[in-house]
């Protein structure tokens, strides 16, 4: 039996049809309830509002559920590796042992970007934002990458895809490099897809640098983590401006621009700067009477999140990669490590954050475990683009293909003057 439902307004009533996915709430279709009332809906946020139909990833807040392809986070992370997640997201499906080797070297042989990309360095400050030059740097990729730009193409859209996934961590090293001053360092085809990206950021022609598979295989799970997350802010972003035909690169530009945002991308910087502030375990009582008090502006920096009502299932992982990376580098007493688990505890056993529903996201920690591996804060945002790409070109690429797709065009509820005449200036 097919549902549907009544939505009345002034005279006219008229029936909307409901439609239901594999698993999650059911959806009202209102595509025709302009035409067939002339009012439109009104959802600020889209906090209600079904974008479109996917088939990538699901979230369920309430449960502290985050599935990719059916498959539950923390399996991915803690049996997979990145690629095989890229696989995944792209494709469908977990690869098979032929397929995976295929697809890592693929990816492992885009990795290098064309030679003349790196004069456009030059033009950007050495304390240029790190996430500035990415979006200057990617969006830049569509004039020399001509042979992939035809969306209508399937094998170009896979070729932008492939790119996308190889080129952005070199991207993002060579941009860390530049701020630091070091020079370029190019990939090698031998290392696995993090433990190239950590060289590319951290060796220098001068000596030898040898990857730490401990700190490869955690940065790997971070990337693993924040791959995709259904239809946030910055996907919402690759998906509209997809929506126009713009091409893959010129998308993907537009989804770390909104990730930059200190509300999306850039909280964990605003997390680890709350612990820095707090400074000590002793200092947490008074900075939590402040987070209470409702004429005081404070705010807990890494807890609750817009769709998580429940635990973050990442932020768990989190926590193990946090405490094995700060192990693996010999930080035994981390001040902002101690606060950070004190308020934790606070926030699971205090009324007042279980009310709310205030527990710790992923963000929580992954800035504390990006700076014990000796990222700066401003590459905190550049390391979540490099991870995030893969989710952006997958849901790129099943807009694209997806037939119902049409141009994105949200309306509004206008609430400026009404129609008036123009009055010449002698007379106003």
């Amino acid at each position: 039996m097919t549902k549907s439902a009544t939505i009345s307004i002034g005279d006219k009533t008229v029936e909307m049809p409901i439609k239901s996915g594999t698993i999650g709430p059911d959806v009202v279709d209102i595509a025709k309830l302009y035409a067939q009332t002339g009012a439109f809906t009104y959802d600020p946020g889209f906090l209600s509002t079904a974008s479109c139909e996917s088939s990538i990833t699901y979230i369920d807040g309430d449960a502290g559920v985050l599935l990719y392809r059916g498959y539950p986070i923390d399996q991915l992370a803690e049996h997979g590796d990145f690629l095989e997640t890229c696989h995944l997201l792209l494709h469908g499906e977990l690869p098979t042992a032929t397929q995976k080797s295929d697809f890592d070297y693929r990816v492992t042989r885009h990795t290098m970007v064309h030679e003349q990309m790196a004069r456009f360095f030059q033009g950007f400050r050495r304390d240029a934002h790190p996430m500035a030059v990415m979006v200057g740097c990617v969006g830049a990729m569509a004039a020399f990458y001509h042979d992939s730009t035809d969306i209508s193409d399937p094998h170009q859209r896979m070729v932008a895809s492939m790119r996308m996934i190889a080129k952005m961590p070199t991207l993002a090293a060579m941009t860390y490099k530049y701020n630091v001053g070091q020079p370029f360092v190019y990939p090698k085809n031998d290392l696995d897809y993090t433990s190239n990206f950590l060289r590319m950021c951290y060796a220098v022609p001068c000596e030898d640098y040898k990857v730490n598979p401990i700190i490869s295989r955690a940065l790997d799970r971070i990337f693993i983590l924040h791959a995709d997350h259904e239809q946030n802010a910055s996907t919402s972003t690759v998906r509209l401006a997809g929506s126009s035909g713009a091409n893959p690169f010129a998308c993907i530009a537009a989804g770390i621009a909104c990730l930059w945002g200190p509300a999306h991308g850039g909280a964990n910087e605003a997390a680890l700067a709350m612990l820095a502030e707090i400074g000590t375990v002793d200092n947490i009582p008074a900075f939590i009477s402040k987070v209470k008090d409702k004429s005081d502006h404070t705010r807990l920096m890494g807890f609750g999140h817009r769709v998580y009502k429940n635990y973050d299932p990442r932020a768990k992982l989190m926590q193990k990669t946090c405490h094995e990376v700060l192990a693996e580098m010999g930080v035994k007493d981390d001040p902002l490590l101690d606060v950070a688990l004190e308020l934790e505890r606070i926030a699971l056993s205090d009324e007042y954050f279980i009310e709310r529903k205030l527990y710790p996201n992923v963000d929580f920690y992954s800035g504390i475990t990006l700076k014990a591996m000796g990222f700066p804060v401003s590459m905190f945002t550049v390391l979540f683009a490099v991870a995030r790409t893969v989710g952006w070109i997958s849901q790129w690429k099943e807009m694209i293909e997806d037939p119902s797709s049409k141009i994105g065009r949200p309306r509004q509820l206008y609430t400026g003057s009404p129609r008036r005449d123009y009055t010449p200036i002698s007379k106003r």
